[in-house]
C-alpha cells in the first residue's frame, strides 16, 4: 500500500526556515517523481517543487525559486523540502505527492491532476 507521510510543518517567523519531510512506504522512489504542492485557504492547490528521482532533475516555480530546495535520500525513501527566507504568503497546507515519472519534471509539476498518491498534508504558518 502506497503511503506518503509529511512532517516538519509548524509556526515560523518571517525570514525563518523549516524543513519538511515526506516519508514514502509501499514503494521505492526510483522510478517516481515526487512533488510538493501547497494550498492556502480560498486558493487553488499550487506546485512548490518537484523532483524526478532517477535523474535528480528539479523544478521550482518563480514564487519559491532561490528560497526552497527539494532533495531526496534514497536510502531512507524520503524526500525533503528545505524552505528558507519564509514569507507570510508561504502560509498553507503543504502536501507531498508521488507519481510514476513519464515526462519532464516541469511538465509534471504544472499539472496537479496527474499526481496519483497524496499525503495528508502539514500546516506551515509564517507569522510574527
Amino acid at each position: 500500500q502506497v503511503q506518503l507521510v509529511e512532517s516538519g510543518g509548524g509556526l515560523v517567523q518571517p525570514g525563518g526556515s523549516l524543513r519538511l519531510s515526506c516519508a514514502a512506504s509501499g514503494f521505492t522512489l526510483d522510478n517516481y517523481a515526487i512533488g510538493w504542492f501547497r494550498q492556502a485557504p480560498g486558493k487553488e492547490r499550487e506546485p512548490v517543487s518537484c523532483i524526478t528521482i532517477s535523474d535528480g532533475n528539479t523544478y521550482y516555480p518563480d514564487s519559491v525559486k532561490g528560497r526552497f530546495t527539494i532533495s531526496r535520500d534514497n536510502a531512507k525513501n524520503t524526500v525533503y523540502l528545505q524552505m528558507n527566507s519564509l514569507k507570510p504568503e508561504d502560509t498553507a497546507v503543504y502536501y507531498c505527492t508521488a507519481q510514476g515519472a513519464f515526462t519532464t519534471v516541469q511538465t509534471m509539476c504544472s499539472m496537479a491532476e496527474i499526481w496519483r498518491h497524496w499525503g495528508q498534508g502539514t500546516q506551515v504558518t509564517v507569522s510574527s
